[in-house]
C-alpha cells in the first residue's frame, strides 16, 4: 500500500498537475492562451519545466544538496516560485488575456502563501494539497467544470495517500488544499472591479 501512496504522491506533483490543466485548457478552452500557441508553451516552460528543474539540480545547488528530500522540496518551490513570476513579467510584456493572467497569479500567490505559512508561521501547509486543489479550482473556474469528476477522486486519492506516507496530517492537507480556493476566490473580485 505504501507503494501505492507513493505513486499516487509522485504522478500529482505540483508541475504534473499544471501540465494536465494546461492541457486540458488548450484543447478545450484554447482562447485563455490568445491567439496562437506561444503562450500555451510559455506556460508548460514556467509552471511545469521550470519548477520540474528543482528536483535534478538539487545535488548542485549549494544549500540544498545533501539535505536529502527536504532539500528537493525547498528548492523545487524556490524554481517554482521563480518560474511564476518570469511568467507573469513574460504575460505583461507579451499583453496576456485575463484568464491566463488569473492562472498564473493563482499559482504565484498561492505559491508564496504556502512558503509564508511554512517558513515564517510554522504552519506546514501542503503544497502537494495546493497543487491538487488548484488546477481543479482554476478548470472549474475557467469554463471546465467536467474536470471536478477526473479532481475530486484524485483529490481524495492524494489526501489518503498523503497521510498513509504520513507526509502531512490532515489540518495540513486541508489548509493546503484552501490556500488556491481562497486565492482565486479573491482574484476573482479583482478582476471584477478592475
Amino acid at each position: 500500500m505504501k507503494v501505492f501512496a507513493k505513486v499516487i504522491r509522485i504522478l500529482t506533483l505540483a508541475p504534473v498537475m499544471a501540465l494536465a490543466t494546461l492541457l486540458t485548457l488548450f484543447f478545450v478552452r484554447p482562447e485563455v492562451f490568445g491567439e496562437g500557441a506561444v503562450r500555451f508553451w510559455l506556460a508548460i516552460g514556467f509552471l511545469v519545466a521550470f519548477p520540474l528543474l528543482g528536483y535534478p539540480c538539487q545535488p548542485l545547488v549549494p544549500g540544498f544538496k545533501g539535505r536529502g528530500r527536504e532539500g528537493q522540496r525547498n528548492l523545487a518551490m524556490v524554481f517554482a516560485l521563480v518560474g511564476y513570476v518570469a511568467g507573469c513579467i513574460v504575460n505583461l510584456i507579451l499583453g496576456a488575456p485575463a484568464e491566463l493572467w488569473i492562472v498564473y497569479l493563482d499559482y504565484l500567490i498561492s505559491g508564496l502563501i504556502i512558503v509564508v505559512l511554512n517558513k515564517c508561521c510554522g504552519i506546514r501547509a501542503s503544497a502537494h494539497a495546493c497543487g491538487i486543489s488548484g488546477p481543479a479550482a482554476l478548470l472549474a473556474y475557467l469554463g471546465v467544470p467536467m474536470a471536478l469528476l477526473v479532481s475530486v477522486p484524485l483529490f481524495i486519492a492524494v489526501f489518503w495517500a498523503s497521510l498513509k506516507m504520513k507526509r502531512h496530517t490532515w489540518p495540513q492537507f486541508t489548509v493546503g488544499a484552501i490556500v488556491p480556493l481562497v486565492v482565486l476566490g479573491l482574484l476573482h473580485v479583482v478582476f471584477l472591479l478592475f
